[in-house]
């Protein structure tokens, strides 16, 4: 079911043992502080979490021809205004080669190519900050989150408490576990058999390993 605003307040309140929230315009404390870890950036915290595959974005990047340096990387490329965690930085559109010889620094990518390819994970509206495309054990997590932020202000019951981020560790592995079954089948490395028949000669086939994409 797609997940609300008003939905991810009520599970948070849930987590919390607080009474639900009728509508977001409710005039109660608990609303005003899941208002504030809204608006202070709730969801880019959780997103930035793990590489989740209903956030994540896949752009090519040409370099600013504004921006000149002076010695090292050439070329200075932007980062995108809904970046939030970077998967792959590649110099092929297969994302199949990395790129390894880059900088990150205030706000800019410096390498030596006219162009990049990038994966990420991305708070745009129609990636990670659209909630209707979350899945429900993300949507467990991202209210654990909140609920953990406001617990606090809501109650001193440090059993209550400490039950709040049991339940934001729980649920923070179970997004994870089940966003990592969604993940391409791996094939087993081969054997020296396997190796031997091929005569050791990867060179025509080898085309990067994308295990080493993950940044």
């Amino acid at each position: 079911m797609a997940t609300t605003r008003l939905q991810l307040y009520n599970r948070a309140l849930q987590i919390c043992g607080e009474h639900r929230l009728a509508s977001l315009s409710e005039d109660r404390k608990p609303r005003h502080e899941l208002d504030l870890v809204w608006d202070s950036g709730g969801v880019d915290a959780v997103l930035a979490e793990g590489q989740w595959k209903f956030a994540m974005r896949a752009v090519q990047l040409d370099y600013d021809p504004s921006i000149t340096t002076s010695f090292g990387y050439q070329r200075a490329f932007s980062k995108p205004t809904d970046w939030i965690l970077t998967s792959a930085m590649c110099s092929d559109e297969y994302y199949q080669v990395p790129l390894l010889g880059y900088v990150d620094e205030a706000g800019y990518w410096y390498a030596d190519l006219d162009v990049i390819y990038l994966r990420y994970v991305s708070n745009d509206t129609s990636y990670g900050n659209d909630l209707s495309t979350w899945p429900g054990s993300f949507t467990d997590f991202a209210a654990a989150h909140f609920a953990s932020k406001i617990i606090l202000s809501l109650t001193s019951d440090e059993k209550k408490i400490e039950e709040v981020f049991k339940m934001l560790k729980h649920y923070k592995g179970e997004a994870k576990n089940t966003d990592a079954m969604g993940d391409p089948t791996k094939f087993p490395a081969p054997g020296n058999w396997t190796s031997s028949r091929y005569g050791n000669n990867s060179s025509s086939r080898d085309r990067g390993s994308r295990n080493r994409l993950i940044g």
